[in-house]
């Protein structure tokens, strides 16, 4: 799903556990899905949560984004089920993609059907935007 040359993503330890558990539990996304998160938990660095910086997207950070460079937009990243303004899961690619990434960085990918897409984080933060 993800291309050759892809940014450095940071986890902390806690989401990396609660989305591996989630993942290998196979309970509300397919299996392609889940072995798209697990690929990107694979190459991420881990750090103690005290150590994540602010400026990195975890579950349920508010991301100013753009996507495939339309107008940027607020997203909120959730966990499967979480319903809010703007949510996306985890385990959708835009989700997948987001995880990990620091404002500044692009991450780009082919879906399965074979379009390729972008998105940029303009700004993280653990706030909702109104």
């Amino acid at each position: 799903m993800f291309g050759s040359r892809l940014p450095t993503i940071i986890v902390g330890e806690a989401d990396r556990h609660d989305l591996l558990v989630l993942a290998m539990g196979g309970t509300g996304h397919s299996a392609d899905a889940a072995d798209d998160l697990l690929y990107e938990l694979g190459r991420a660095k881990v750090v103690d949560d005290r150590l994540l910086p602010p400026f990195v997207v975890r579950m349920g950070s508010t991301v100013l984004a753009t996507i495939d460079e339309n107008e940027a937009q607020v997203i909120r990243l959730t966990y499967p089920g979480e319903a809010s303004a703007n949510a996306v899961s985890i385990f959708s690619p835009i989700g997948t993609a987001l995880l990990g990434l620091r404002a500044g960085q692009t991450m780009r990918w082919t879906e399965r059907n074979g379009k390729r897409r972008t998105v940029k984080v303009h700004s993280v933060s653990d706030q909702i935007s109104t």
